[in-house]
């Protein structure tokens, strides 16, 4: 009886799953208009899919592009780009249902990442253009006139959300479905190939946690070492000059690491200039420069019985904890940018919450050990002047 009953258990959650991931392909959805297509294909991201019947005498196509999962405030696209595998230059169809019910199917040539999708006319013509919104789905027809050799083309797709019926920017996560929705398609054979574009998007992506990596070790790790190392070995006599060698190394190798990570972010932003954090940016800027005059001041370091040494002081040091509240400020924002497993968040601020309690309490020993070490020259001074009172007051008397 348990048998029987675990038996119908498995069924009852597997036959279910096997209809789901059914209805899910391609080959098995029968559209509501009876239109038929000659060949289709599963998009790998989104929930999307393609069908087409393609002409290659007329050079036409006649295709249907399906989203499904989606709600009624959102806006869905999918585009051809003629020139290369990227959101920017290609040609979209794009469809949304209006607050009113009615749907909204128009072309949208995308020449900027800036630009929400506006009306506009294409590379290529196209006709009988329609949409319809069902069951949480959003289907787009639409009749594309190519080139006669353009038999491979770079789709894209996309979705977003609406809002006083007007598209809106879709969320660019670095590594999200949104930016790997990208593919080659052999409109004669069918093949359809992500390998190349999720290999460029792959390697930004790599480039982009290389950014991430060099800056959280040199200016939100290696930065605040050094500046406890000058601040609290420099307290015990037996460390100098040696606090202030490894001052100097610990820093320089900050700068060098961070320099590198600096040049790699402008590099990523050269490659995507659709897509600006202008707060990162600007702050990556400013810390570059300040920690680049700090390594400079090095060459200018008065001797310390110099009369400029006490402005020297003033301005190096309040331009390394200037660089060190800066950079620890853009380190979060790049986690906020990137998006990583929070497992790396929670990693760095364990890591700043151990240099902060450790700075704590160096703190806290630096000044016990000023104290003692001022005690005994006061109790020293003290009875010398009060002996040098008594013995002038001898004299008077």
């Amino acid at each position: 009886m348990t048998k029987m009953f675990r038996s119908l258990l498995f069924c009852s959650v597997l036959i279910p799953l096997f209809l789901l991931s059914s209805a899910q392909s391609c080959n098995n959805y029968a559209f509501a208009s009876n239109k038929v297509f000659s060949a289709c294909t599963d998009l790998p991201f989104l929930n999307a899919f393609l069908h087409w019947t393609y002409n290659p005498s007329s050079g036409t196509a006649q295709i249907a592009y399906r989203h499904a999962g989606i709600k009624s405030s959102s806006w869905v696209a999918w585009a051809i780009n003629p020139e290369s595998r990227a959101m920017i230059g290609s040609q979209a169809l794009v469809a949304f249902q209006k607050s009113d019910g009615s749907m909204s199917v128009y072309t949208s040539p995308v020449d900027s990442y800036k630009t929400t999708l506006q009306m506009g006319n294409l590379s290529f013509a196209v006709s009988d253009l329609s949409a319809m919104y069902s069951n949480s789905e959003i289907v787009i027809f639409a009749t594309l006139t190519l080139p006669s050799n353009m038999t491979t083309v770079n789709q894209v797709w996309q979705d977003g959300p609406v809002s006083n019926d007007s598209p809106q920017m879709h969320d660019i996560t670095v590594s999200g479905p949104h930016v790997r929705s990208m593919a080659t398609l052999n409109l004669l054979s069918g093949q359809s190939r992500t390998t190349e574009a999720g290999g460029a998007v792959n390697s930004k992506i790599k480039r982009r946690n290389i950014h991430g990596v060099l800056n959280a070790i040199s200016w939100g790790i290696l930065m605040p070492l050094g500046v406890m190392i000058a601040r609290y070995l420099k307290v015990f006599e037996s460390a100098d000059p040696a606090w202030f060698y490894l001052h100097v190394t610990c820093q320089t190798s900050a700068y060098i690491i961070g320099v590198a990570g600096w040049a790699t972010g402008l590099q990523l932003g050269n490659d995507s200039p659709g897509i600006q954090y202008t707060a990162h940016r600007t702050i990556g800027i400013v810390l570059f420069c300040l920690a680049t005059l700090q390594v400079l001041a090095l060459l200018l370091r008065p001797k310390k019985d110099h009369k400029y040494k006490l402005y020297w002081n003033i301005y190096h040091h309040s331009v390394g904890y200037t660089v060190i509240i800066l950079s620890i400020i853009n380190i979060f924002r790049g986690f906020n940018i990137l998006r990583p497993e929070k497992n790396w968040k929670k990693a760095y601020i364990g890591i700043i919450v151990v240099l902060a309690a450790i700075a704590a309490f160096l703190e806290g020993y630096a000044w016990i050990i000023v104290a003692k070490r001022k005690k005994p020259a006061s109790s020293e001074k003290l009875p010398h002047r009060l002996n040098g009172a008594r013995t002038q007051q001898n004299r008077v008397e």
